[in-house]
């Protein structure tokens, strides 16, 4: 593997991991809103990633991080009955998100340190570049 496919990988790190902050963000945004329709609610969103095979050399060495998607969670939504809310329905209800604020947080500190790794690693192997640059010279 040379260095610039290392470069390429953490690249490809960095940019899903920019993905999954930015669903995160959202999710932390709207954690809070009210809707008196389910089908109007805010559903948190997570994105959906998958290795990138190498394509050149049909191999199973990978080349970095592919990001398929970003998809809706399942989660049932949070009802809540709450007759005297301006947004409540005709039966008194209010619905929110389905967003765990204590999952997000913790979703949100990995993704940090996974695109702080990654950032890391691109580093790492620029300085290796210039090392080999500089031997090349004869330094």
């Amino acid at each position: 593997m040379s260095l610039f496919n290392v470069m390429s990988i953490a690249s490809t790190g960095m940019h899903a991991e920019n993905v999954r902050l930015n669903a995160t963000a959202s999710n932390v945004a709207n954690a809070n809103s009210v809707s008196s329709s389910y089908d109007q609610t805010y559903k948190a969103r997570h994105p959906v990633f998958a290795a990138e095979l190498d394509k050149a050399n049909q191999s199973q060495v990978g080349s970095g991080v592919k990001v398929l998607g970003v998809v809706e969670s399942q989660k049932p939504l949070q009802i809540e009955y709450s007759p005297g809310h301006p947004q409540a329905d005709e039966n008194g209800y209010i619905y929110k998100p389905n967003v765990n604020i204590v999952e997000e947080m913790a979703d949100m500190m990995s993704a940090s340190k996974s695109y702080q790794t990654n950032v890391q690693v691109a580093d790492t192997t620029k300085n290796l570049f210039r090392r080999v640059l500089q031997l090349g010279q004869g330094r």
